[in-house]
């Protein structure tokens, strides 16, 4: 065969999330759009702050043309990533240096190039259900096995005994995603810290690099009085993946960075193999003008009051009808037990209501549905009879 079947395959089929998208869309036009309640997808629904398109308006008026559409450096602009590290320094105070900073196409390049920099075919890495199903393709694509460590059901906190069971010789990273996407539950910082212990203590005995990814779309997404420890601050050998899409409404115009820990041993040669993954992989040379807006708004959030009232609501009305739901900390994500094992046969269920909720098979944790609460509150208004009429199919 000429083409790569394993490329082919992932063309035909796209993930979950998206093909329910997909038919959302389609059911749309053939029922009308307010009578699809569509819970598939994190696009943020609240606007960029006003900011981001004066900034933007700002550039194209002001700024050289030529130097505006122009390459930056192909790591980023100096000058951005300069005032990333002294706004990342301002809020954590974790040393953050420039030259350890790489701008990307947003936090699916960041994670590829993090995992192609610091994995060699063979490796394993260490993934915590239930996670963002990408996660498999970018780890598999850097030739790299992924494994899958359960958190536990009654909080969806990590399980160390089961981390400590699954770290072996061939083990060369660790990812986590605080908030996570799907539960939107945070990691505590005693946990990190315990995390740390069991990761240096690893990579002493194997005598080898340990890395902790820190995948991070939804930091400033958060719903409790407690702010998401910085993970650099507990774990040297850490890379940062950050993207810009949910807290500043950009999920489309793909920018955000890597960070390299400045106290990560080999910090510089980490740094130049992330390089290196970016050049091999083409993510060289983030959108520039993307690069100078957010440089500017480095401050900015979107207003994030319809997701709190969105997530109040959800609960309220949900746990009301009976259901089981795990309560999130942040992000705009709620991971609903399924009525029934099958959680693909209670999205076929949910269907015939019109609600399009994502099964958590590819999450990793059967038997739940993902809701993106990322929506109008009227959505979620008039969705609630279609989950008491959900609920009722399962009492007959």
């Amino acid at each position: 065969m000429d083409l790569s079947p394993k490329m082919m395959e992932l063309g035909k089929k796209s993930s979950v999330i998206r093909e329910i998208f997909e038919y959302s869309k389609k059911r749309k036009a053939e029922i009308g759009a307010e009578n699809v309640f569509d819970f598939s997808i994190g696009n943020p629904s609240v606007a960029a702050p006003e900011k981001i398109n004066a900034t933007m308006q700002k550039l194209l008026a002001e700024m050289d043309p030529v130097l505006l559409h122009g390459y930056t450096a192909a790591v980023g602009d100096p000058a951005v990533r300069q005032k990333i590290a002294d706004n990342l320094n301002a809020e954590f105070d974790i040393g953050a240096r420039p030259e350890l900073i790489y701008m990307t196409c947003g936090a699916a390049a960041s994670l590829t190039i993090s995992l192609a920099a610091v994995t060699n075919p063979g490796d394993e890495v260490i993934v915590f259900s239930p996670f963002f199903p990408e996660y498999r393709v970018f780890v598999e694509h850097a030739g790299a096995k992924l494994v899958i460590v359960p958190c536990k059901k009654e909080d969806f906190q990590l399980d160390f005994e089961a981390l400590e069971k699954s770290i072996n010789p061939h083990t060369k990273a660790v990812i986590i995603n605080s908030p996570n996407n799907p539960t939107g539950v945070i990691i505590p910082a005693g946990d990190l810290e315990r995390l740390a212990k069991i990761l240096s203590k690893k990579q002493e005995e194997y005598g080898h690099a340990l890395y902790l990814i820190a995948d991070e779309p939804y930091r400033k997404l958060v719903w409790t009085e407690e702010a998401v420890p910085y993970a650099t601050k507990f774990y040297d050998n850490t890379l940062v993946c950050y993207s810009f899409s949910k807290a500043v409404s950009l999920p489309g115009e793909r920018i955000g960075y890597i960070l390299v820990s400045p106290t990560m041993k080999n910090a510089v040669d980490v740094y130049a193999a992330v390089c290196g993954a970016g050049r091999a992989l083409g993510f060289v040379c983030a959108p520039s003008l993307l690069q100078f807006t957010v440089a500017e708004c480095l401050e900015e959030t979107s207003d994030f009051t319809i997701y709190r009232k969105n997530r109040d609501l959800l609960l309220k009305e949900l746990t009301r009808i009976g259901y089981e739901v795990v309560s999130p900390d942040g992000a705009f994500y709620l991971f609903l037990k399924a009525l029934e094992p099958d959680a693909n046969a209670f999205y076929e269920q949910g269907k015939k209501h019109e609600l399009l909720l994502v099964p958590s098979d590819s999450f990793g944790c059967p038997g739940y549905v993902r809701i993106a609460y990322c929506v109008t509150t009227e959505q979620i208004e008039r969705a609630i009879p279609a989950f008491e009429k959900l609920y009722e199919d399962y009492q007959k």
